[in-house]
């Protein structure tokens, strides 16, 4: 088995650079993928509390909640507020969304082109020394950088998939919060 140091000097400096970009991407995608977890549960609570408050009896919507900034800049409570504020709060929660997207489905195409510059440098080098141990650890390192796509995309397609579901459900919240609210000003009329 070799080490580390021997991987990195023989392998392609395209290889290296496959491997590279795929951990940053790696970083990159668990930071977006933590940071908006965080802020949208956080948000799920503050917006459960208010629909709480709501089927208990309240007027409106608790002064934290996501609608509230746009009911009191209104003089006039109307769906087209209401739809505005979904428009506002979908736009909101899907941030870092389509970042995710991008590099699920992007990432295995990038490991994959690492793996096939370092399989023709491999048999660039065959044809010097030759040998069949030669092509099979030349392969063995090459198909590292397709491994590393894989693993990349797997997490975001999952960390995306995460994400879109706790949005949806966000969204459901203010949803009903919007409901309860026109169906009280409905009764009131």
């Amino acid at each position: 088995m070799e080490s580390f140091s021997d991987f990195i000097s023989q392998s392609h400096s395209v290889t290296l650079a496959v491997l590279a970009l795929l951990s940053l991407y790696f970083i990159l995608i668990n930071w977006v993928f933590f940071y908006r977890l965080f802020t949208i549960n956080s948000w799920i609570e503050r917006e459960t509390l208010s629909l709480e408050q709501l089927l208990m009896g309240a007027e409106n919507v608790t002064t934290n909640a996501y609608l509230y900034k746009f009911i009191s800049s209104s003089s006039k409570i109307s769906r087209e507020i209401f739809d505005l504020g979904m428009f506002s709060a979908t736009k909101e929660s899907t941030k870092g969304l389509s970042y995710l997207s991008v590099v699920a489905s992007t990432s295995p195409f990038i490991g994959l082109f690492g793996t096939v510059v370092s399989i023709l440098d491999t048999f660039d080098d065959i044809g010097g020394a030759g040998g069949m141990n030669m092509i099979a650890a030349g392969v063995s390192d090459a198909l590292i950088a397709t491994a590393g796509g894989i693993f990349v995309a797997i997490f975001a397609y999952t960390f995306h998939q995460v994400l879109k579901r706790r949005a949806y459900e966000l969204n459901g919240l203010i949803r009903m919060q919007r409901d309860a609210v026109l169906a009280r000003k409905a009764e009131e009329a």
